[in-house]
């Protein structure tokens, strides 16, 4: 009995040790637990303080603005807009799509007034522009990363928002809200801020699915009465809607009514206003109840359709183009670091501040395009596109016409027929550029690092891909030696390969080349990359980097807009020519000489036939240029330039299928021919019809073989030293010039390939 009663206490004594060790554990997890909850919450407040303390620093070098200028920054409201020519005629208006009507405070329901007060700001009556504990609460939740709550601004900071500052979520902004309210207060009386908010803000979509913003808009779009006629339940339904108007809109984009399901968001909206208003003292309890029991729905207007205005590809590209533009201007008027900028939500808010601000802010934008020039475009695109369907389908077009000394677009064909088809296929459909690339990449480049000269040949012995793949021209797989000029002339696809491969093996940075003239290429390693392959590109694109060509190598990046000018004579924003060097002046040159031959030789293309048919003074102009086909011909090119102008081409279907074989040589070079005739026509030397490319001074000139493009000299050809003579010719270099006599004279081709092309040479002692 003694010793189980002992062994009974040491079994008890390990229960109460095991207790004991899992109560100190449980207890020392909680003090861990705690201290990180400390640590965490330290972290927050050191974090708050430095946030609190930037933003301090931010509001102390915000600059209080005068009170003429805040108030009628304030107050100013929706002014037309205008697009226009180069010559200041108008394009048109710029679309608002939105409907605005002001009234002064007299002609707004008290109603209204209770109801917005009591919803977006109760204490807006007491407090001077701003709530401290609003602010803290703003900036706690910003650096929380809760984002910025509307809820927490008044009134007075809500109107600045909507007028003045915008919305994006930076410190910047928030303190310059918190001056410019605190200094509104002082120059404004509640009502007019009241009635200036009420004026401006969005109330969504009226009943014909307009956009509307004003309360006299607002009352009239949704319930067909004066604003200053409102009931309180209808004033208690426009109140909710300025904190999300499309949700709680009642109608849709199309002026429909919204199903039960979606108006319920609004009407729900609209108890919580009621409430807001009993509770604010605005409503007794039993004007509550009635005004809450009320079916608001009964008031809504019946949908009714809207006049639409219709545009075409000019309005919508030099909108674009400007909204561009004005968003540039707004983040360096604002002063917006590229921090700020990594914050997708700021860039969004700047994205639609700035075509907000060219729907309303009453500027006048004058693009670069030439009213005449551009007509005769939309003209020609009219009455000679049909002469690009070849059996295949309605044939689509792009063109883009640039000034060469620039890079102003003058003008461009967007396609067949914008009511049919909205694809602009000047500036945003991307297609691959196919053999009109390689004056660029890789003959361009190869020239310009001193690989190549004029004259310097080239292997088109039938080659292959690393892949097996047979390069083809056509049906032809290749024939022999040829010079660079045969090798552009006919477009061979073999001797472009292999200049690629050489400037991939020499290590030349090929992609800081494309890069400055605004291609966007992903893989630099595909071989048929200077054929076109891997390659997409717009006709914008495209014809800027024959401008620079015809520019002498200086790259003027293209634009449409000239300046923007506000409604006061400020002019806002003016282009300022960056121009970037992309090619020596030896190298454009020299290419310019080049490309004379694509045009005028007739092999690719029949244009300059047609066109000495159409005008012989026009076709006598110094045209330079190259053609492109892509593989089963699913695009057509065209690319043209004088000293002046460069003017670029593209047919195809949007749905890539094929064309016929000859739709580039024939039918794309008669369009075009008409297109340059009737462009002309309207705008007599436009081209610069005696105008004559030349030969840089720096141009290197050497005498070389033509069999080789080399120097004439001694080789060693299996075991013998064979003299190599013949007929010479002009080479033109960048740099450095044409070496000594070498067995692999030529840029590419295998052993086999020299061994061939030395069997014919060999008698040339």
């Amino acid at each position: 009995m003694f010793k189980g009663k002992k062994n009974k206490k040491k079994s008890e004594k390990h229960t109460l040790t095991v207790l004991d060790v899992g109560a100190v554990f449980l207890r020392t997890l909680k003090l861990m637990i705690d201290f990180a909850y400390v640590i965490i919450l330290l972290f927050v407040m050191l974090g708050t303080g430095m946030a609190f303390g930037y933003l301090a620093s931010q509001i102390d070098t915000v600059k209080v603005p005068s009170k003429d200028s805040l108030v009628s920054q304030v107050s100013s409201l929706t002014r037309i807009s205008q697009l226009a020519y180069s010559d200041g005629s108008a394009i048109g208006q710029i679309d608002s799509d939105l409907l605005r009507t002001p009234v002064a405070s007299t002609d707004i329901s008290d109603n209204i007034k209770h109801a917005i007060i009591a919803t977006e700001d109760e204490n807006f009556e007491h407090h001077k522009g701003v709530v401290p504990k609003a602010v803290f609460r703003a900036t706690l939740a910003s650096v929380l990363g809760f984002g910025e709550s509307s809820g927490g601004s008044t009134l007075t900071q809500q109107l600045l928002k909507q007028q003045v500052l915008g919305d994006d979520p930076t410190f910047k902004r928030k303190s310059k809200e918190i001056i410019y309210a605190l200094a509104l207060e002082r120059y404004m009386s509640k009502d007019e801020i009241l009635t200036d908010y009420l004026n401006v803000s969005p109330f969504g979509r009226n009943n014909k699915g307009q956009n509307i913003a004003g309360i006299e808009e607002a009352a009239q779009g949704i319930f067909g009465v004066r604003a200053k006629d409102l009931t309180v339940p209808q004033a208690a339904f426009l109140a909710g809607l300025p904190q999300s108007p499309i949700v709680y809109s009642p109608y849709m984009s199309d002026g429909q009514l919204k199903s039960e399901e979606d108006m319920a968001y609004g009407l729900k909206r609209q108890k919580d206003v009621l409430y807001n208003m009993y509770r604010a003292g605005y409503l007794t309890k039993a004007e509550y109840e009635e005004y809450k029991s009320y079916n608001v729905v009964q008031d809504f207007k019946q949908p009714e359709a809207a006049s639409t205005t219709s545009h075409d590809f000019l309005y919508y590209t030099v909108l674009s183009a400007a909204q561009d533009v004005m968003y540039d201007y707004l983040i360096q008027r604002d002063q917006v670091s590229e921090q700020d900028l990594k914050n997708d939500a700021t860039k969004e808010s700047y994205k639609k501040r700035a075509l907000s601000e060219l729907q309303q802010g009453g500027y006048t934008v004058t693009s670069t395009i030439d009213k005449t020039v551009n007509d005769a475009m939309q003209s020609a695109a009219a009455q000679f596109g049909t002469l690009l369907d070849d059996g295949t389908g309605s044939v689509q077009m792009g063109n883009v016409l640039m000034d060469n000394a620039t890079g102003a677009v003058l003008g461009f064909i967007g396609g067949r027929d914008y009511l049919s088809n909205q694809n602009n296929h000047a500036f945003d459909t991307k297609r691959s550029p196919g053999s009109s690339i390689k004056p660029i990449l890789p003959y361009g480049i190869a020239i310009d690092q001193g690989i190549m000269g004029s004259a310097s040949v080239l292997s088109n012995y039938p080659t292959t891909f690393s892949s097996g793949e047979k390069i083809m021209h056509g049906d032809e797989e290749g024939t022999g030696m040829i010079n660079l000029q045969e090798a552009l002339n006919v477009s061979w696809n073999i001797p472009a390969y292999w200049t690629y491969q050489k400037l991939l093996n020499q290590g030349v940075d090929v992609e800081d080349y494309m890069n400055k003239m605004g291609y966007d290429i992903d893989n630099y390693n595909i071989e048929s990359l200077p054929l076109g392959g891997g390659v997409e590109v717009s006709v914008a694109t495209q014809t800027n980097a024959y401008q620079m060509v015809a520019n002498n190598g200086n790259y003027q990046e293209q634009y449409l807009i000239e300046k923007i000018t506000a409604g006061d004579g400020t002019v806002v924003y003016q282009h300022e020519s960056k121009p970037v060097r992309v090619f020596s002046k030896a190298t454009a040159t020299i290419l310019q000489d080049l490309l004379r031959g694509p045009i005028s030789s007739g092999k690719t293309t029949t244009f300059k036939s047609r066109l000495a048919g159409l005008n012989t003074s026009l076709a006598n102009a110094d045209w330079i240029g190259k053609t492109g086909t892509t593989n089963s011909t699913s695009d057509v090119w065209l690319m043209l330039a004088t000293p002046k102008v460069t003017l670029g081409g593209w047919a195809g279907h949007d749905d890539n299928h094929s064309m016929a074989a000859l739709t580039g040589y024939n039918n794309n070079a008669n369009y075009m021919a008409n297109l340059v005739n009737a462009i002309d026509q309207a705008s007599p030397n436009i081209f610069g019809n005696s105008d004559k490319f030349s030969l840089d001074s720096s141009v290197i000139k050497a005498t070389v073989l033509k069999s080789t493009g080399l120097q004439a000299g001694t080789v060693t050809v299996n075991g013998r030293s064979i003299t190599v003579g013949g007929e010479t010719t002009v080479s033109y270099w960048a740099q450095g010039g044409p070496g000594t006599m070498s067995y692999k004279f030529a840029i590419g081709g295998t052993d086999s390939d020299y061994a061939k092309a030395w069997s014919s040479l060999g008698n040339k002692k």
